[in-house]
Formats: C-alpha cells, sequence, structure tokens
C-alpha cells in the first residue's frame, strides 16, 4: 500500500500543506496556489501561508544561527519533550533550544495510520534491541524507538490508553507527592483532551489541545471481539480510559489519536503552533553526546549535527526527554550513574547515582493466537481496533493482561516457519501490562557511538510466564467462542497445547508492545534517579521528562502517561 497528500481529504491535505510550509519542504506561493486546490479561499490560503510561513521563516532562520545559550535545552521531541517545549515556548519568554537526533514527521509513512508498522526498521527507529535470552529461548526482541519529531507518538499505534487508578497511586506512594495521584492526574488529562466520544464530564475533558477519539468505523470484526469477551465474563464498556480503568477492567474499543484518517503526534498539537514564535528553535537530526558540567550542576549540552559537533549552554535547565534507552545513556556517557559501571567502560564519573539504566521494563505482546477469515476484511485506523485489561489472577489489585485484536495475522519468526499461516487472517495477540521481571541498559564503552547494552528482562521471573500462558488460553477462549465464528474458518495457531508445549509457545511468541520505560524512576529510595518534581537527585539545573521516569510501567500503551508527565514538567517549570 503506498499513500501521499492526493489520497487525503481536501481538509487532510491542508493539514499537511501547512506542516510542510513550516518545515521548509514548500514556499508560500506554493503554499497558495495547492491550497486553492483544496478548496481553500484565497484570503484563508493567504493568510495561512502568512502565518505558518512566518513559522517557516524563524525556524530556518534559527536553524542556520544557533545561539550559544538557551534559557532552556529540551533533549527529544517526543511525547514528553514536546509538551514541555511547547508549552514553556508558549506560556513564558524563555528562548528554549529542542534537539530531535530524527528528522521530519512529514511523511506518508507517519501520517497514514496504517502504516505505522513501516517505521519499524526505517531511518525513523533507534533499532535497539535486547541482548539473547534464555527466558525467550535464546531470541533478541527488537525494542523499536521513535527517531523523528514526535518521537515514538510519530511512529506508534496511536493508542491513548491513561493507565488505572492503581498506577498514579503508587507514583504518588513511590514519590511522596499527591501531584501525581489519580485524582490530580485525571485533572490534567481533563484539561488537555479534546474527547469526541460519549460524554463523561468526571472523567473527560473537552475543548483541549488533543484530540482523542473511539475508533470510527471499525473493522466488523472488533465489536464481535467485544461481545465474545462478554460471553466469557469480560464486561463491556463504552470508553477504555472511563470508569474502566478504576476497577477490575473490562473490554472496549481503543481510543486513538486519529483525525479525519490522519495520524496526530503529541508534537502536531504541543510544538507546530510554537514554531513561528522567536523564542523556540527546532534542530532536527542532533544527537546529544553529553551534559556539560559545572561540579554537580548542569550547565548544557554538547551535541553532533551534519558532522559538527557543538556545545550549546543552558542558562536555567536541561530537561532530558529521550526515552528510557537514551535518556539513561546521555546520562552515564556524562559521568552521571552507577560509578563502578561508568569506571569499568572508562567513564570519568561525575556523580555516582546507581538507579540509572536499571529498573528496565516493558509490556509483553505476543505473537499470537491467529484465526482464519472466512472472507478476508481490509484493516481499518491502525488495524488494532479493540482490547480489554483483566487479571491472570482474581486476587491481583490491578489488571495485568492487555490482548489486542489485530485486523491481520501477527506471528513471530520461529512460529512464521513453523506454522502455516495464510495471509487472510486475524489475531488476538496475548498482552502482559503489569510484568515483574526487571532489566538494565548499561554502556558498552564510553563515546557517544558505542551501542548499549539492553538486558529486557523479559519472562525472566516465573510469575511472567504464568501470567501470559494463563492470556494465551483466555485469547483461544474468546477466539473460538460462538461469537467470532462468524469471522472463523479455522484456528491457526497455537490451537490445543498445554504444559510444556504451551510455556515454549509463549516463549517463542513473546514480543514487547515498544513500551520500554523506568530506567531513571522517580523515588525516594537509592535507586531512585529524580525526586517527584522530576529533578535527578544530587544535580542542579538538570530535570527528566519522559517514559524513564516511571517507577512501574503504567497499565497500558504509555504515550497518555508520558504526555502527563511532560505536563507536569511544564507545570513545575512554569510555576
Amino acid at each position: 500500500m503506498h499513500f501521499t497528500s492526493r489520497d487525503l481529504e481536501g481538509g487532510d491535505r491542508l493539514l499537511a500543506l501547512q506542516a510542510g510550509l513550516v518545515h521548509g519542504r514548500i514556499d508560500r506561493r506554493t503554499f497558495i496556489k495547492m491550497a486553492l486546490a483544496t478548496g481553500a479561499t484565497m484570503a484563508a490560503a493567504q493568510s495561512f501561508a502568512q502565518e505558518l510561513g512566518d513559522a517557516a521563516v524563524t525556524q530556518r532562520y534559527n536553524s542556520r544561527a544557533v545561539a550559544s545559550s538557551y534559557d532552556y535545552v529540551v533533549v527529544g521531541s517526543g511525547s514528553g519533550g514536546a509538551v514541555v517545549a511547547g508549552r514553556l515556548a508558549a506560556e513564558t519568554d524563555a528562548t528554549v533550544l529542542v534537539l530531535e537526533a530524527g528528522g521530519t514527521d512529514q511523511l506518508d509513512a507517519v501520517l497514514n495510520p496504517l502504516l505505522w508498522p513501516t517505521n519499524i526498521g526505517s531511518a525513523r527507529d533507534w533499532n535497539y534491541a535486547a541482548e539473547p535470552s534464555p527466558a525467550v529461548n535464546g531470541r533478541s526482541l527488537i525494542l523499536p524507538m521513535g527517531k523523528v519529531v514526535g518521537g515514538g507518538s510519530s511512529v506508534n499505534v496511536m493508542i491513548w490508553a491513561r493507565g488505572h487508578r492503581n498506577d498514579f497511586e503508587f507514583w504518588a506512594s513511590e514519590t511522596g507527592d499527591d501531584a501525581w495521584n489519580y485524582a490530580n492526574v485525571l485533572e490534567i488529562y481533563k484539561r488537555i483532551e479534546d474527547w469526541q466520544g460519549i460524554a463523561d464530564g468526571a472523567r473527560r475533558g473537552k475543548g483541549g489541545r488533543l484530540y482523542v477519539t473511539p475508533v470510527l468505523d471499525p473493522n466488523p470484526v472488533a465489536p464481535a471481539f467485544l461481545d465474545a469477551c462478554a460471553s466469557v465474563g469480560i464486561p463491556t464498556f463504552d470508553d477504555m480510559n472511563g470508569s474502566m480503568m478504576e476497577g477490575a477492567g473490562g473490554a472496549a474499543l481503543a481510543n486513538v489519536r486519529i483525525r479525519d484518517g490522519v495520524r496526530r503526534s503529541i508534537a502536531a498539537d504541543y510544538l507546530w503552533d510554537t514554531l513561528k514564535r522567536p523564542n523556540i528553535t527546532l534542530l532536527t537530526d542532533a544527537t546529544v553526546h553529553r551534559i556539560e558540567m559545572d561540579g554537580t550542576t548542569a550547565k548544557g549540552v554538547t551535541f553532533e549535527r551534519h558532522g559538527e559537533v557543538v556545545t550549546v549552554g543552558a542558562g536555567r535547565r536541561v530537561v532530558l526527554s529521550a526515552g528510557a534507552i537514551n535518556t539513561p545513556k546521555i546520562l552515564m556517557q556524562s559521568g552521571i550513574g552507577p560509578a563502578a559501571h561508568l569506571r569499568e567502560v572508562g567513564v570519568e564519573v561525575r556523580h555516582d547515582l546507581p538507579g540509572v539504566g536499571q529498573n528496565f521494563q516493558d509490556h509483553i505482546l505476543a505473537a499470537g493466537c491467529v484465526w482464519e477469515y472466512p472472507t478476508p476484511i481490509p484493516p481499518r485506523n491502525s488495524a488494532a481496533e479493540a482490547t480489554f485489561f483483566w487479571k491472570s489472577d482474581p486476587s491481583l489489585d490491578t489488571p495485568d493482561l492487555q490482548p489486542f485484536q489485530i485486523e491481520v495475522p501477527f506471528v513471530s519468526n520461529v512460529h512464521g516457519s513453523t506454522y502455516t499461516v495464510p495471509p487472510g487472517c486475524w489475531t488476538i495477540a496475548p498482552g502482559l501490562v503489569r510484568p515483574r521481571s526487571r532489566g538494565a541498559v548499561k554502556l558498552r564503552g564510553p563515546n557517544p557511538a558505542d551501542p548499549v547494552s539492553i538486558d529486557g528482562g523479559f519472562l525472566r521471573e516465573e510469575a511472567d510466564l504464568v501470567a501470559l500462558t494463563r492470556c494465551i488460553e483466555l485469547c483461544r477462549e474468546i477466539g473460538n467462542s460462538r461469537g467470532m465464528s462468524e469471522f472463523v474458518t479455522r484456528e491457526i495457531m497455537p490451537n490445543a497445547i498445554s504444559g510444556e508445549e504451551l510455556r515454549n509457545f509463549a516463549r517463542n511468541a513473546a514480543g514487547t508492545y515498544y513500551h520500554e520505560s523506568c530506567t531513571c524512576k522517580m523515588g525516594r529510595d537509592e535507586m531512585s534517579v529524580v525526586d517527584g518534581r522530576l529533578s535527578v537527585h544530587g544535580i542542579e539545573g538538570l530535570s527528566i521528562a519522559d517514559a524513564s521516569v516511571m517507577p512501574r510501567v503504567s497499565t497500558g500503551n504509555t504515550m497518555a502517561p508520558t504526555v502527563v508527565i511532560g505536563e507536569r514538567m511544564a507545570d513545575i517549570l512554569i510555576g
């Protein structure tokens, strides 16, 4: 499938043209000509060209005339960094430099929801992978991370999953800061959302900057999946982010960040509008090497762009929002981290902080339980439109399972060679979202170009393997229920297996949700890296605002909680 702006409706083409003008891909005259072709009036086209052209000119000037110092340097433009940088630029007069290692987000593979898988393994992916592990039968699991304006929000499946009430109560308990409790986080969500589903004034916001909608016009297999969940005792809900995530869980259609058929990244709603301001500079293709220190105070960063190594100062603060692999990597390259490990790889120790890189977590997503359609139905939206949260053990206080119904076959490399999977299939992918296993990110050498070593820890704890096998059994029960029969010719995999055969299937099927997190956790114990106000312990002028600060990974997709982290950071800095 190939997708270009010509395939968009008029309003969507205009959005793409606006972004192209901001990013300097087209000039004003071309913009006006093409905008008129979308049905825009001459007055509207000229107005857009003036406003957005100002942004394009400002950014081209700023990128050529990099200042020696800025008030704030934000490393990363993803779901945390875009929020921090955008709000600082819009709500204060402070100067802000945003350093993004990747390139433009104005690409078909980013904008078209169905093309999201094409970003994995591309130039828009850091292409990380975990070390091979016996717990997953010696396999090395890929760990995609967005390397593009918008970070993960530009390459992910666009699911807006807030997390469970208990996630935020735990964060508040760990930090000793009630600003992280559910009631306060709920207020942030209500403030930032423009919810398009059934009104729920107690939980959902209206009129905020972030357009969030239930999937529209879903593939008929998705609502059938919800009915099948109900038939096995899992209640269904109108909203996956409402009361469902305050209790035992349930099944629902997904909330997504798709508007008029086009992905809305977090950068699109926080960063783009600020780029016409003179106080913000966005540099793409800028890879940060290290934080510049004066004793235990962060004074700026050194980065490389187009072969040139540049150092810029940060008069007020450096904010790391580079993600759960690159944020600890940058810290350790700067001499901030476990002292023994830093000495081992030849890095001068500036501050011994043993928790940096530890506590690595990701959700497990297994590929998968697969059935053949009688007649194939093309996927819609992001091809993942229905999900459920449930407990593998009724005694748990929070759902630990989150499978997704996927409208195409989803199979691991191992099972792709052991099962014959026809193209006309759909999947229920078993998911584990409260893993007990922990891993770590470490350096392999002292230089910025040296790779990192990632111990994912996946399925290392027996409890995780037990929970995943129970999830596989539950997914098979749902897929083989009467409610799904209209969409099933036969079960392709795994079929009826048990015992060690089932455990081995789980090990070979296991992958991740690509929700890397928790490597610079918030807290008060000796392994925490930041406090409840997101300041790095023992370092002045340095904060972190990304998924690495989660003390425990949220229950569900991590984009929405990472936006909350960015909002908290912005609130703290703006005051």
